[in-house]
């Protein structure tokens, strides 16, 4: 559905920032990159110290409340750095009073409010873009390509590793964090970019079993999960999941197996291609030392490049990416994941609405 608001031309695309905390940094620093196409009208957050330094960063106008921010803030698009399970009620809310809504990663911790989300926006005749920075890296826009081009041939067997490490502290560090309302487990917050790749990578998934468990953090979520995963083209695999990596984060990684090709693409979050053999060569192939790259953060470097596909939608010089639309398909893997591991048995695709 195409908006109703106008395309943003003749001036800066205007930016709101709720939540000024861990993430929030990637996001005033992608607003930067971009300064002569977009700017920072407006921030927002509960814990003054966060807000007077993202005042101080942003130049923007400060809001220690989100309702006067979204009423009052002349913004075309509310950013959401808030904790997950705020996101639902917050891009609902800006979508009423007309502002486009780009949310962090999850959307939502629950199915249902993923599907408000996006009628909400489609109500109100904005856009819902949500964050998936990854599909970005170099790397893995690299295996695409090579998956869009047929190189695999029939795709077997695809397995993804989340091995990290949060301590206690990390969770201690926030209230919300380590909780099912505000935040969901290792899968839903950690590794949800890795479960957007499932989809996005390798096509629509058939059916899922799961087991998570809470094995050493003091938490309500659970801090490792395994999954078994059967795609509609046939493919076979699982994503396996921990926080407990000993003693920092260790890999984050996808293996691609078919019948002509073998990949690897690991390190510490997909930034390096490890193993890459297919039985025909391809012009590809000599970008493979160009796509590596060395990262100290497991956010990695995509959200400037998101950035740039947000601005130049909301001046209607192309389409979204990821809109709200392509959020829930890795919401709906992540929700039967969930489903499957407390009720014991195979959740089948798509999920009944």
């Amino acid at each position: 559905m195409h908006p109703k608001s106008p395309p943003v031309q003749d001036r800066k695309v205007r930016f709101a920032l709720a939540g000024c905390g861990r993430i929030a940094s990637n996001h005033i620093e992608s607003v930067g990159r971009h300064s002569e196409r977009a700017e920072w009208v407006a921030v927002c957050d509960t814990d003054a110290a966060a807000l007077a330094a993202a005042v101080q960063r942003t130049g923007a106008r400060g809001y220690a409340s989100y309702t006067q921010m979204v009423a009052h803030a002349a913004a075309d698009c509310v950013v959401l750095a808030t904790p997950s399970g705020l996101h639902p009620a917050q891009a609902i809310e800006a979508a009423k009073a007309g502002r486009h809504v780009m949310t962090e990663k999850p959307m939502a911790t629950r199915w249902a409010d993923g599907l408000a989300m996006v009628k909400a926006c489609d109500e109100a005749g904005v856009r819902l873009f949500v964050v998936k920075q990854n599909r970005r890296n170099r790397t893995l826009q690299l295996l695409r390509q090579a998956i869009g081009n047929g190189r695999f041939g029939r795709i077997y067997m695809v397995t993804v590793n989340v091995f990290w490490s949060r301590p206690q502290s990390y969770y201690d560090s926030a209230a919300w964090r380590g909780t099912w309302e505000f935040d969901g487990g290792a899968f839903m917050n950690q590794a949800s970019h890795y479960v957007d790749l499932l989809d996005w990578l390798i096509g629509p998934v058939e059916s899922v079993m799961a087991y998570t468990g809470t094995l050493a953090r003091n938490i309500e979520v659970e801090d490792t999960g395994v999954a078994a995963l059967k795609w509609r083209n046939g493919a076979m695999g699982s994503i396996n999941v921990t926080m407990l990596a000993h003693p920092k984060n260790y890999e984050g990684s996808i293996t691609v197996l078919g019948e002509a090709g073998t990949v690897r693409i690991g390190g510490v979050a997909v930034n390096q291609i490890e193993h890459w053999e297919f039985a025909q060569p391809h012009e590809m192939d000599q970008h493979l030392d160009d796509a590596s790259y060395q990262t100290t953060s497991v956010y990695g470097f995509g959200h400037p490049l998101y950035y740039d596909n947000v601005i130049r939608a909301l001046r209607g010089e192309c389409e979204p990416e990821t809109d709200g639309r392509e959020g829930l398909k890795s919401l709906e893997l992540l929700i039967a994941m969930y489903r499957s591991a407390r009720d014991g048995k195979r959740v089948n695709l798509p999920l009944e609405y």
